[in-house]
């Protein structure tokens, strides 16, 4: 059976409206519910929720960090909770999916923002003293999008989200191309999954203030997770493209965000594979979102982000990809981002 949300949600009010859900049955009976927040809108979203959910205990989170999920855990394990719901950004959500494994209770998301696809992903994305790390959970009893929160949500972020689902396209190539050099096994299923949630993306001409573009992109990062959740691992959405953010964040922390380094990325992978095609699309497609192309949109200069395609196999030992399989020295590096920014630099 495929693994899928129990309920999935997208509209303006769902926070407000987040008791309606709770009251199902088939989410939560008579147990005690638990609600996590993040520091910054929690007192929003706690008088929101108190009109239908008055009794539920609310815990607020600190960051997006191992030490405060293992908190949250410890917190939810003491009393007798059927499950948490952790309203908020990416940090909250994944927060709450790490403790709720931890505690052995299902989880429900309630999304404030769209800015990548860990809504519904098998994974967690956690700040540990080495570095950040993915932590495997199981995905979301529930889904829930409010749009007024999006709206209200840095316009930055909610755009970076276009960047993480165009990501998928060069991912699915990166699949592709281990199963044909490796002999890697492939998901079909994952695969069209996760191709369906860009190229609903890709062409459309409409944005961010539009309720329509909002609900497609939603729907498209859900879709993207619950492709990770067939594959049984990140192959559907993270190939090349993921391996060059993560090299971003270990060589130059705080450069840029997850979907916008995603959508450079990808177009720099389509790049090394000539094709002409696809690649002017992801740059259509990122610059019609104000999204960065080149280094110097996210302000590494030519040399740095060598060293970073450089570093980027190292990343995901193991993970086969357009970078592993071109094996590019130093030079051959430094000629193809200079052959790229001249390209696509304004």
């Amino acid at each position: 059976m495929l693994p899928a949300p129990l309920t999935m949600d997208v509209r303006r009010g769902a926070v407000a409206e987040l008791g309606a859900l709770l009251a199902d049955s088939r989410v939560a009976t008579s147990g005690r519910v638990a609600v996590a927040v993040g520091m910054g809108q929690g007192d929003h979203i706690e008088s929101l929720i108190a009109p239908t959910l008055g009794e539920a205990e609310v815990f607020r989170v600190a960051d997006g960090s191992v030490d405060a999920a293992v908190s949250l855990g410890a917190d939810l394990r003491k009393a007798a909770y059927e499950v948490v719901v952790g309203v908020g950004g990416g940090k909250t959500i994944d927060v709450t999916k790490y403790a709720a494994s931890l505690a052995g209770i299902p989880m429900v998301a309630v999304a404030t923002n769209l800015s990548h696809d860990g809504i519904c992903s098998p994974t967690a994305s956690l700040v540990y003293e080495g570095g950040k790390g993915s932590f495997g959970v199981p995905m979301p009893l529930a889904i829930l999008v409010d749009l007024d929160f999006v709206h209200n949500a840095p316009e930055s972020l909610v755009r970076a989200g276009v960047g993480d689902v165009v990501s998928n396209l060069s991912a699915i190539e990166d699949w592709q191309l281990g199963n044909v050099e490796r002999g890697e096994p492939i998901d079909g299923l994952a695969c069209s999954m996760s191709r369906t949630a860009a190229e609903a993306l890709i062409g459309r001409t409409d944005s961010i203030e539009s309720d329509g573009f909002l609900t497609v992109l939603a729907e498209s990062l859900i879709l993207s997770g619950m492709s990770m959740v067939v594959a049984g691992s990140s192959r559907p959405a993270s190939g090349g493209d993921h391996e060059i953010l993560h090299a971003v964040d270990q060589l130059f922390p705080g450069t840029s965000n997850h979907g916008e380094l995603a959508g450079i990325g990808a177009a720099f992978c389509f790049f090394l594979r000539q094709d002409d095609v696809r690649v002017k699309q992801v740059v259509d497609c990122l610059r019609r979102h104000e999204l960065p192309v080149v280094p110097g949109d996210i302000g590494l200069s030519a040399e740095q982000f060598a060293e970073v395609i450089a570093l980027a196999p190292a990343t995901r030992p193991g993970r086969y990809t357009i970078l592993e399989h071109l094996r590019m020295q130093d030079s051959e590096i430094r000629d193809r981002v200079g052959d790229y920014v001249r390209a696509f630099g304004s």
